[in-house]
């Protein structure tokens, strides 16, 4: 597992342990400000202008929606919600793609790595549409070589098989895998699984505070983890 480094309070990893590098999306390289604000503000918005609703109403309407899906691959599935709601749920996130950011330092965390040699995979639970509209606005594609949607794999990352499952695509030594995430059950499935070094994203929503991350190694800025640095 990473260490403290207690002069400088960061978060280092061991990069002489580690040959891959797994980094969530959402969350994690992009800011989760965007994600919120579309599915607490800008859907609930459209979906009471679309329906004839008031916007509480519709927030209701949308929450128990939510709530019975949570945690499942139709969670994450824009062509879920499109169905399910009877909207164009990609057209409606490229009406607010503006609000997209890309985190503090993690392109250059992201040249480092390549630099470094060492294989660095997307692995996200974003639909596969969503993870081409993100990439088309921020360019974060050419940092990677592999870009991993948990809808190739046919369950969530909190799955306790999609580890397995993703051995089969994207082979990897679980003892010498970094991996970054934002959400606690994912980091969790993960660590079931054996991976051996794992960071918790503290601040992925930027309008947001930091968030309790439990017993994981937490940072909020990449620059704490460079490797070489």
């Amino acid at each position: 597992m990473p260490q403290a480094d207690q002069t400088g309070g960061r978060a280092m990893p061991e990069w002489e342990k580690i040959d891959t590098v797994f980094l969530d999306m959402d969350g994690t390289l992009l800011d989760l400000y965007f994600d919120n604000h579309f599915w607490r503000e800008h859907m609930p918005r459209r979906y009471a202008e679309y329906h004839g609703l008031d916007e509480a109403v519709a927030q209701a309407h949308l929450d128990t929606h939510y709530e019975r899906h949570a945690g499942t691959l139709n969670w994450y599935c824009l062509d879920f919600w499109s169905s399910e709601l009877n909207l164009d749920i990609v057209q409606l996130k490229q009406e607010v793609a503006h609000l997209i950011a890309v985190r503090p330092d993690v392109p250059a965390f992201l040249q480092a790595v390549r630099a470094s040699g060492r294989r660095i995979t997307m692995v996200t639970n974003a639909h596969p549409k969503s993870l081409d509209l993100k990439m088309r606005e921020t360019g974060l594609d050419a940092h990677f070589d592999a870009l991993i949607s948990s809808h190739q794999i046919g369950m969530p990352k909190e799955h306790p098989d999609f580890w397995q499952a993703l051995q089969a695509v994207e082979p990897f030594d679980k003892a010498r895998t970094l991996f970054v995430d934002d959400s606690l059950p994912v980091l969790n499935s993960a660590r079931a699984y054996g991976i051996a070094h794992l960071l918790a994203i503290c601040n992925p929503d930027s309008s947001q505070p930091h968030k309790d991350c439990a017993d994981f190694v937490a940072i909020e800025s990449f620059a704490q983890v460079m490797p070489g640095a």
